[in-house]
């Protein structure tokens, strides 16, 4: 038996069918996109397009974020370099000017000393110091030029400093307060007790000859006595630190208010000046007046 085998392809009903199928398909879609069919068309593809666009847009939001972010940065690196070179400038001319506005500040404090004391003051710039060493003192840059002379009171605004050591043509030693060779004839403010300052080193002294009767204080205030005709009676000598008995006198500790190690300018008394001023740093306390009664 011989089997003949078919030809490719559909047959005529099948055609007939697929296109029948494919009518309706059409009239279907016809009648749901209605007469303007691009429009939707037109939606499907923006939702369809919608995601990576949004993509797109985080994508480039995200490059303009990094390029300000960088730009940003290097303002901001920039703004820094240039204020830390002006801090660095203005920390330099700050340096450059402090001496000269420490100096200007105590011309002024001095000027203001030289109004409160009634006597003629001289002044003189300390130009080395030599206290580190044994028996040291203050080189001043004025000598017998200003008229300068030996055992004339030296002084600044917040108490005594010394006396004039040695005088010569342009310069003048000054010997502290707290030399061990010095003395300063001074008076307790409170029991007006007066004694001897002998210098111990470092800003220190010790009042020699009051008696053990006296009653002192930590932190009363030292006055010059004036009977050594070098300083006037009533400036301030410093405060005191240590008071302890001793076997015929107290041992009364003074820190001297003057900084001897950081002076730059200073005034002189003029020689053996009397012995009552106007005093310019403590005013004495007053005395409490009797109350009058009614005749």
């Amino acid at each position: 038996m011989v089997v003949r085998t078919a030809r490719w392809g559909w047959s005529r009903t099948g055609w007939q069918r697929l296109a029948l199928m494919l009518l309706w398909l059409g009239h279907g879609a016809w009648v749901l996109l209605g007469p303007n069919p691009g429009r939707h068309w037109t939606s499907l593809a923006d939702a369809l397009s919608r995601p990576s666009q949004s993509l797109a847009s985080r994508w480039e939001h995200w490059r303009v974020s990094r390029r300000d972010a960088a730009r940003s940065l290097t303002e901001t690196r920039g703004e820094n370099a240039r204020l830390s070179a002006e801090l660095a400038q203005l920390r330099t001319q700050a340096a450059q000017e402090a001496p000269r506005l420490a100096e200007a500040d105590a011309a002024v404090r001095l000027l203001g000393l030289k109004q409160q004391i009634p006597l003629e003051l001289k002044s003189a710039r300390v130009i080395f110091s030599t206290r580190p060493a044994t028996f040291g003192g203050l080189i001043l840059d004025r000598g017998k030029d200003l008229g300068l002379v030996s055992d004339q009171g030296v002084l600044v605004p917040e108490g005594i400093v010394g006396r004039l050591w040695s005088v010569s043509g342009t310069q003048a030693k000054v010997l502290p307060a707290d030399a061990p060779n010095a003395s300063v004839a001074v008076m307790l403010m409170r029991s007006r007790a007066t004694g001897v300052l002998q210098g111990q080193g470092s800003g220190r002294a010790l009042i020699r000859y009051v008696s053990n009767q006296e009653v002192v204080q930590a932190g009363e205030a030292v006055l010059t006595s004036g009977l050594d005709r070098v300083f006037p009676r009533g400036l301030l000598v410093g405060y005191v630190g240590e008071v302890a008995q001793g076997d015929l006198e107290l041992r009364v500790i003074v820190n001297l208010s003057a900084p001897l190690d950081r002076l730059s300018t200073v005034l002189l008394l003029p020689p053996q000046p009397p012995l009552e001023v106007q005093a310019p740093f403590l005013a004495l306390e007053p005395k409490p007046q009797p109350k009058r009664g009614l005749p």
